[in-house]
């Protein structure tokens, strides 16, 4: 009886062990080493590079970009209090809120970099695993320019009661009240969010909003299309949910693209409601791109089969923290080459133990599970990596680093 006992455990320690799964990436032919080493801190920022951070708090969403002419975006801040019997436990640990150490990591990097301040706090949708960290972030350092889905009166489809949206209403409301920019969130722009020319160079990004509010960009011009029918043609339990109101947004850097598109989600209740599926007309605005995140955390209702064969990124990014981060069929969908042909690599910002175990046959094939997760994208989007620092402290000491990858 002692043998499957033995087996579990040492499952266990090889799911934990994390480098023990990594799999090589394929280098691109002639190409020198990427500046990130195992063992040594991250690489400071560089002009004309294009750096996204998915920081691992255990407790939400928070992306921290910084674009080639050094303006800096963070995508989220999220600060969820589930228990530690369904979450991860706070990384580093839990003498700080989340959103502290948020606003630490981001600062910190800007300041390796020579720039102060975040140039656009994006909120895709709130939900406090997302957002109940932007005023501890915004306490640390200036941010310049907020935009979310909401504004100006946060009521479609309807006023939100809960301590997190008042929350963050009062946050909006204190900045409005200090003269500070807000801005709703314009689908199908691609100047929303603009370079601030930090650095010179840099040049020849873009940022596309693609949905938000069940509005999907068409893929022409600044053209939209909405998705969702008149509210009072729906019983109010039919009604559209913060997750399928989620904004969604492509990042473009010559021949590299990245996706992200919050909470939204591809679950139609088995038909019955099509038009509550954005994530695929959102993906599919979007087109094949280089890198995209399985949103929803990778929860069962996020990537479908069409969506996963439309995107078809060389690597996937999950955003996770809860028990239920990620589901069995997302990353079956996810790692298929029935999809799609060729490699690619998926990893994971927090994953939990029990996770691991229940969903090991996918799970150990994660090229990460615990730890921030940077895409580092080299000038004119030629070629990037990817590289994964320890989140069990602030020293930003480099986990793996894969070859450069071509886009």
């Amino acid at each position: 009886m002692a043998a499957p006992s033995i087996q579990r455990r040492a499952l266990l320690a090889a799911l934990l062990a994390g480098p023990a799964w990594h799999w090589p990436s394929p280098a691109l032919a002639g190409a020198s080493e990427v500046p990130d080493r195992p063992g040594e801190r991250l690489a400071p920022w560089q002009p004309g590079w294009l750096d996204i951070h998915h920081i691992a708090t255990g407790r939400g969403n928070a992306t921290f970009v910084l674009l080639p002419d050094g303006t800096s975006l963070l995508i989220d801040a999220g600060a969820s209090l589930n228990a530690l019997d369904v979450s991860m436990a706070p990384r580093p640990d839990a003498s700080r809120r989340p959103g502290e150490w948020i606003g630490r990591y981001a600062a910190r990097h800007l300041r390796r970099a020579g720039l102060d301040g975040i140039d656009y706090l994006m909120a895709t949708h709130v939900h406090p695993d997302h957002t109940d960290g932007v005023a501890d972030v915004s306490a640390q350092l200036p941010v310049r320019t907020v935009i979310d889905r909401g504004f100006p009166d946060y009521a479609y489809p309807q006023h939100v009661d809960a301590p997190f949206a008042a929350s963050y209403r009062a946050w909006v409301a204190a900045r409005r009240a200090a003269g500070l920019a807000v801005e709703r969130f314009r689908v199908g722009s691609a100047s929303q969010v603009a370079p601030r020319g930090h650095r010179p160079g840099g040049t020849g990004w873009d940022i596309r909003t693609v949905a938000a509010n069940g509005v999907v960009w068409s893929g022409q011009g600044e053209s939209t299309r909405s998705l969702f029918p008149d509210l009072a043609s729906l019983p109010r339990a039919d009604w559209p949910n913060e997750n399928q109101c989620s904004a969604a947004l492509r990042i473009g850097y010559g021949p590299f693209s990245y996706f992200t598109g919050g909470d939204l989600t591809s679950y139609t209740a088995d038909g019955a409601l099509p038009w509550q599926d954005v994530l695929g007309p959102a993906a599919r605005a979007a087109g094949p791109v280089t890198v995209a995140t399985a949103d929803h955390h990778g929860m069962f209702d996020g990537l479908d089969g069409d969506i996963v064969r439309t995107l078809r990124p060389r690597v996937w990014v999950i955003q996770s923290w809860h028990i239920a981060h990620p589901d069995m069929l997302q990353l079956e969908r996810m790692f298929s080459e029935r999809h799609y042909p060729g490699p690619r690599d998926v990893f994971a910002t927090s994953v939990m133990r029990e996770n691991l175990l229940a969903n090991g046959r996918l799970t150990r094939r994660l090229r990460s599970h615990d730890g921030h997760v940077v895409v580092r994208v080299a000038p004119g989007g030629g070629h990037f990596h990817v590289a994964v620092t320890g989140n069990a402290d602030e020293a930003d000491i480099v986990q793996l680093a894969t070859a450069r990858m071509a886009p």
